[in-house]
């Protein structure tokens, strides 16, 4: 077979075409940046000016990587009056960005060791696992606090997690048990609201511990998530649990 034939080989040039586009989703996610907005979405939908914050980036830069993830169809963008708001494309964005996760820590060993530099730094702050909180929470045994944003925590929690940014938490220690351990969680294991959390927690004398769990590896297994509000959540039930 000459060249021109192999060129025009209809097999050939399906697969071709078809791991060409397959490919796009690869080159949209070549970036350690893009990669932390898919993570930022997973959480709940966003404007561009909140992601550039959350993310360190101008706005500028941040709108370009948007721009790339919007064309390889990973996530939307919507106009909210003079805001763009970005979403995920489809919720199994979410799954392929958790499994491409949990492949990386499975398969590269530099990112545990990344984690743990860090978390010696802090301390030494051990994470609890998954099953050890599950049996925990279940027996009442615990304070569970989800420390990220409002609006993160409204998009979906652990069951019975409080709701306690971790911006609000020095004014709001007052609410917290001390005759109980507290669990705090936040958006994963890359995430360090949860390991700020532990350390001002921990400063004022409360038995803390950080989760390195996110809601959708929560879900991940099988277990529920919450939307919205708690009933009666806040003050009144941080001050009940006691």
């Amino acid at each position: 077979m000459n060249n021109g034939a192999f060129a025009r080989n209809p097999k050939r040039e399906f697969k071709d075409a078809a791991y060409g586009q397959l490919a796009r989703i690869g080159k949209a996610l070549s970036s350690p940046k893009r990669l932390e907005l898919l993570d930022l979405l997973c959480q709940t939908e966003r404007t561009v000016e909140a992601l550039a914050e959350e993310s360190g980036m101008s706005v500028a830069n941040t709108s370009q990587h948007l721009q790339v993830l919007e064309a390889a169809r990973l996530v939307e963008a919507r106009r909210n009056g003079r805001f763009v708001v970005y979403s995920l494309g489809d919720v199994l964005v979410c799954d392929f960005f958790r499994a491409f996760r949990v492949l990386g820590e499975n398969r590269i060993a530099e990112i545990e060791q990344i984690r743990r530099r860090f978390l010696e730094r802090q301390g030494e702050l051990s994470p609890v696992d998954r099953e050890t909180l599950l049996k925990r929470v279940q027996g009442r045994e615990v304070v569970v606090i989800d420390v990220r944003p409002p609006e993160e925590y409204r998009a979906g929690h652990i069951p019975g997690a409080l709701g306690i940014p971790v911006k609000d938490l020095k004014r709001r220690l007052a609410e917290l048990p001390r005759s109980k351990d507290i669990v705090a969680y936040c958006r994963g294991p890359y995430c360090v609201l949860a390991v700020h959390a532990v350390r001002l927690l921990r400063s004022r004398g409360l038995r803390a511990f950080p989760l390195d769990t996110s809601v959708h590896d929560w879900r991940a297994r099988g277990l529920p998530l919450a939307t919205g509000m708690e009933p009666g959540s806040g003050e009144r039930t941080a001050r009940s649990a006691r």
